[in-house]
């Protein structure tokens, strides 16, 4: 899967939540769970809310699919505990 993102995004991905949007690559994808996102926000595109482990944490990202296997990232943060307990019940 080809992964990229918007460099100043990133700067601000660093400085708002610790992490490299670069990050997203580690994403284990297949395991993803994912929502349009529907909030007030005018997008020119269709974002996508999802929810994906690396390793022993889960992570949110915010991404638009360019096609089947290309992937903007636009933001990515540590998941909170309750979207945590929400993942581990959708994989149940």
């Amino acid at each position: 899967m080809r992964i990229d993102f918007d460099p100043a995004k990133d700067v601000l991905n660093i400085k708002n939540h610790g992490l490299s949007l670069a990050a997203a690559a580690e994403l284990e994808w297949d395991w993803l769970v994912s929502h349009e996102d529907n909030t007030l926000h005018d997008y020119y595109e269709q974002r996508m809310v999802g929810f994906a482990p690396k390793g022993a944490d889960i992570f949110c990202v915010v991404f638009v699919e360019r096609d089947d296997d290309h992937i903007r990232v636009i933001s990515l943060r540590k998941a909170t505990k309750k979207e945590v307990r929400d993942y581990v019940a959708s994989q149940n």
